[in-house]
């Protein structure tokens, strides 16, 4: 699935943060409110692609354009949106008097999938995206979303908001465009369960700039209080045990590690708040979020105890029984911040991921170690401020005083967790075979329906791949909502069809299927692009340019401690010769029968994550092109990194390359022969090779032989 690397990895932001005194932490997690933007903003004309001061032309906004229209035509803009109206109305409430309100796409968890009850940007804009943020003044109101989702804004958005291209050139950052539209000495209000503590502190430094205040509304979501009883109740699904079969080392050796980890940073309690390291470090699935096995919980380990806060309703006797082998206690999810609170109080030293716990647990801590502080009579600040001479303090992003401690970096379980055991290897090998079975099933019958000109749209195909995917062992669900996309469609990159706006399959044009599945013993993500008549020698070109940065990602072999961002090359490399590219990373990290993207590694363009490969890490590899309302091109495989032996070591080192998960064939007609280099075709034959022995024998009739024809040698 293409994705916004940068999400899971140290932010764009950070490349841009040289000119602070501070160094950024080695991984951040961004939200698209707080990049700065890359160019400064120009005029425009009076035309809608417009020439900047410096001769590039400056998209304008997608409102500009509806006022021009509207203007031309002579017709009114239709009235104010209620769900704005009632928002606006709510800034001028006494215990809320604020003059805007920026809702985030994430919960309290900085998730990317999210329970239905907590969509509340795309209640509010009506965008269902899964990336985007919107911003709401008393008289504006504007959406921000990066590349993937441009042309689904411009569908989804009504009249009332203004479209902000994210990366653009003139397009401002979300922090530039309050900074210019609300006069000095304005409050911005949030709510801190959805920001991380990092997002909320960099907003409020930008934003103090025009002497705006930040508001932490805690005690209600505004958006919730416009939602009213209309809002979806919170999810209350059963949580289950992630058998050792599957998870490969058990609770206490995983909670022993964190203990060290925690011993050797000087602290003696951890907080973890994003909902798969909780799973991963407790051997647990749930099922509260769609797509990913995850339940909606905290978790605090100390030195000799550890607290899962979770709605005790989800916790079956198995389960509870598991835990307590474990040492874990339980308290209600609603209980975190009374226990951060009283850990603050009494001294503790706390680990905090400033780049995923909210920064409603970080003020509570801070307003606790402030009492704490005061009552023992101390005057050592915290926070990144000097202390006394008599308190030590550690580096800029540790402990910053050794009576009162947040140590501010990386979770100690986010590394761990993207390394995966033997256990993981085993279960993702396994259930990529059985997912490439279903997928070879799937496209059998797919082709032939399409050569008997029975219609079907794109909704029916992905309901039908779930249907080929639901008969194989260990399915749970999908891992994603699949992007079914047929000709136009296909080059949205995140498109979604419905069963109101889509296509119907057919024989003229590029089809594009991106999907994933959750099993109980893997997690699955690929994408094939077909075409079922006669591809143009444009789409075979583009296809086969698209093929060859995949082909050569897939051979690279590179040293221990290389970044994903400097691989990402090889995947574009081949469509910039032609003067092309795409507006996505090339590779996001994949858990093991846990979310389809996980950091902190990725192979993307934004050169900020500093994050090393490491054998047992898995990564995808998709690079791709979209021509917009034409046409849309990604290859997708799962690799597994891995050591390579080879004939010298220079410097003593490791070097490292990929092992393919992924075992589905990739359309040999759209492949242009002429452009593929001797290596590349047998890259490609040795690869069909693989299919057929790994994917075979678990097929018979049509399927197996349709998997025998789409993997003979060109």
């Amino acid at each position: 699935m293409a994705f916004e690397a940068a999400r899971l990895s140290p932010s764009l932001a950070a490349a841009f943060r040289s000119h602070r005194s501070s160094p950024a932490p080695p991984f951040l997690r961004r939200l698209p409110l707080l990049l700065p933007r890359r160019f400064l903003r120009t005029s425009a004309s009076s035309s809608a692609a417009s020439a900047g001061g410096d001769g590039r032309a400056v998209a304008l906004p997608s409102s500009e354009l509806r006022k021009r229209r509207n203007s031309s035509s002579g017709t009114s803009p239709p009235a104010e949106d209620d769900k704005l109206r009632s928002l606006r109305r709510l800034f001028a409430r006494p215990d809320i008097a604020i003059d805007a309100y920026i809702v985030p796409s994430q919960d309290g968890h900085q998730s990317e999938f999210i329970a239905e009850c907590f969509m509340r940007r795309t209640y509010l804009t009506g965008f269902t995206g899964s990336a985007g943020t919107a911003v709401v003044t008393k008289k504006n109101a504007a959406f921000w979303t990066d590349g993937r989702y441009f042309l689904q804004a411009e569908k989804e958005l009504s009249h009332d908001w203004t479209l902000m291209r994210s990366g653009n050139h003139g397009v401002p950052t979300t922090i530039e465009w309050l900074n210019d539209v609300l006069p000095s000495g304005c409050r911005v209000g949030i709510d801190p369960f959805l920001f991380s503590s990092d997002a909320a502190e960099e907003l409020k430094n930008a934003i103090s700039d025009k002497n705006h205040e930040l508001i932490l509304i805690r005690d209600l979501n505004l958006v919730d209080e416009i939602w009213g009883e209309s809002r979806p109740e919170p999810p209350k699904e059963p949580t289950r045990v992630h058998v050792i079969k599957y998870a490969g080392v058990d609770v206490p050796s995983k909670l022993s590690f964190v203990r060290s980890q925690l011993a050797e940073n000087g602290c003696d309690t951890v907080v973890i708040s994003m909902l798969d390291e909780v799973a991963w470090l407790l051997n647990m699935r749930g099922s509260d979020v769609p797509h990913s096995p995850v339940f909606y919980s905290y978790l605090i380990v100390e030195m000799s105890t550890a607290t899962l806060f979770v709605d005790s309703s989800k916790v079956s006797e198995e389960v509870l029984e598991h835990l307590k082998k474990a040492g874990v206690n339980l308290k209600p999810y609603e209980a975190i911040l009374s226990d951060v609170e009283r850990l603050a109080e009494k001294g503790a030293k706390l680990w905090l991921d400033s780049s995923s716990v909210n920064a409603a647990i970080v003020s509570v801590f801070r307003s606790g170690c402030a009492r704490y502080l005061k009552k023992r009579g101390k005057t050592g600040r915290q926070t990144g401020k000097e202390s006394s001479s008599d308190e030590p303090t550690t580096t800029s992003h540790g402990v910053q005083n050794s009576a009162v401690n947040g140590l501010y970096q990386v979770s100690p379980v986010t590394l761990a967790k993207s390394i995966k055991n033997e256990a993981e290897i085993v279960g993702m090998k396994n259930s990529h075979l059985r997912d490439a079975a279903a997928l070879a099933e799937f496209w059998c019958w797919l082709e032939e329906e399409v050569h008997k000109n029975v219609v079907l749209t794109e909704v029916q195909v992905a309901e039908n791949l779930l249907e080929f995917r639901r008969k194989q062992d260990g399915f749970i669900e999908t891992s994603f909502d699949t992007i079914s996309g047929y000709g136009a469609n296909g080059a949205i990159i995140h498109y979604r069809p419905t069963l109101d706006s889509c296509s119907s399959i057919g024989s003229d044009n590029l089809f594009l299927l991106d999907s994933g599945a959750q099993y109980v013993d893997g997690t699955t993500d690929i994408t094939r692009t077909v075409h079922f008549g006669e591809p143009s020698p444009r789409q075979k070109e583009c296809f086969t340019r698209v093929l060859q940065g995949h082909i050569a990602l897939d051979q690279a072999v590179f040293p221990e401690r290389t970044p994903g961002f400097v691989l990402d090359v090889l995947a574009r490399s081949s469509l910039w010769k032609i003067g092309l590219d795409y507006r996505h990373g090339t590779g996001h990290g994949v858990g093991a029968a846990l979310n389809v993207h996980e950091g902190p590694q990725s192979i993307s363009y934004r050169y900020g994550n500093l994050t090393a490969l490491q054998k047992g890490m898995i990564v995808s590899n998709e690079p791709g092109y979209y021509e917009d309302n034409s046409f849309g091109i990604r290859i997708e495989n799962l690799l597994l990194v891995k050591e390579v032996n080879l004939a010298n070591s220079f410097g003593g080192i490791s070097y490292l390359g990929f092992e393919k998960l992924t075992f589905v064939p990739i359309q040999s007609k759209l492949m242009d022969l002429s452009l593929l280099s001797p290596s590349e075709i047998n890259w490609v034959n040795e690869y069909h090779e693989q299919v057929w022995e790994k994917v075979s024998p678990f097929l018979s009739g049509n399927s197996r032989d349709w998997l025998w024809d789409n993997t003979r040698p060109l």
